[in-house]
């Protein structure tokens, strides 16, 4: 086994450095397809993936995903939606992909005639479920947004006040015609309680990141649930070290690492001063989230002094490699 797996980000690091990088950090990564409105755009980067885990199964593996449904004036969904976007699935679980992928357009931007937001529950998606279950594949859902997203932009200590500061258009604080976080929530663990058989990964720590507590609720109520902590490390930080410990070790099966870092762009396109300059701000980076976990006592992370978990060698093992695994079967 590989010691370490990013089991989240989007990091097309092909070429001598990238994969010099990766040895360096004993590290497999796990690129996330994210499947958008342009579709041409987004499948385009997930062949960049494919790719790369086919002429590198040791250092890349991928997870697919698939297009939103649309809708007739009339209310009703297109017509075999479920059987196409099988049958694409069908052709990505072929060609090596080790997970599926639903993002954040659902329950927060694609909104049904009716006037309603599609959400993760909607029956649209019961068939796709069921033959995930069937095919034993694991579903991997980024629903909702940090709950910072429906409050005040008034915190630049908040850990997403930098993002919503770059993107406004995700801030929905204010706004009375989107669903709320709660609305959100609700209808992925509607989703999840119906689906007990499908293996199901909550990304960014399922969206609940501002307490390990309400994490730890849904690890109990849903035994086919775990989550990933992919750009959701400095939330983890900022908690109570001795409770964020207690919970990773009690979950300690069911917690996966990721960073979440974005570079599409694959770098052997690019010149070589600026894939060193690449390479060596991404290898920090992951250098200094994998440490946090282990170390003790005080470090940076990004621009905050924080306490480093000290996690016991065994709890490393599984947070930082042997999870992606398990919930990733064939990865």
């Amino acid at each position: 086994m590989t010691a370490h797996i990013d089991a989240h980000l989007h990091l097309s690091c092909d070429g001598d450095v990238g994969l010099q990088m990766l040895a360096d950090l004993d590290l497999k990564l796990l690129n996330i397809s994210v499947p958008q409105p342009d579709r041409q755009k987004w499948r385009a980067r997930t062949a960049v993936f494919r790719s790369l885990a086919a002429r590198h199964p040791d250092r890349f593996a991928w997870v697919a995903g698939f297009d939103l449904p649309t809708f007739a004036a009339d209310g009703q969904p297109e017509r075999d939606y479920a059987e196409r976007v099988i049958a694409e699935l069908d052709a990505d679980l072929a060609a090596g992909a080790v997970g599926v992928k639903i993002w954040k357009n659902v329950g927060m931007e694609l909104i049904k005639p009716s006037g309603q937001y599609l959400m993760v529950d909607d029956p649209i998606y019961d068939p796709i479920y069921d033959y995930l279950q069937t095919r034993g594949t694991t579903l991997v859902l980024h629903i909702g947004e940090p709950r910072s997203c429906w409050r005040p932009l008034d915190d630049p200590a908040d850990p997403h006040y930098g993002y919503y500061s770059r993107n406004p258009q995700w801030h929905m604080y204010g706004r009375q015609d989107v669903p709320s976080h709660g609305d959100i929530i609700d209808a992925r663990d509607r989703m999840v309680a119906g689906h007990p058989g499908l293996r199901v990964i909550g990304a960014h720590l399922a969206s609940l990141e501002y307490d390990v507590d309400a994490v730890a609720q849904r690890l109990e109520e849903f035994p086919n649930f775990a989550v990933d902590t992919s750009a959701r490390l400095l939330d983890l930080a900022l908690q109570d070290t001795t409770r964020v410990r207690a919970f990773v070790e009690h979950y300690r099966e069911r917690i996966l690492f990721g960073t979440d870092i974005v570079d599409a762009t694959p770098w052997s396109t690019l010149p070589a001063a600026d894939v060193a300059a690449r390479a060596r701000l991404t290898q920090d980076r992951i250098a200094s989230e994998l440490a946090w976990y282990g170390k003790a006592g005080d470090m940076q992370i990004r621009d905050r002094t924080v306490q480093g978990l000290q996690l016991p060698a065994d709890v490393l093992d599984d947070v930082l490699g042997r999870n992606a695994e398990r919930w990733y079967p064939g990865l």
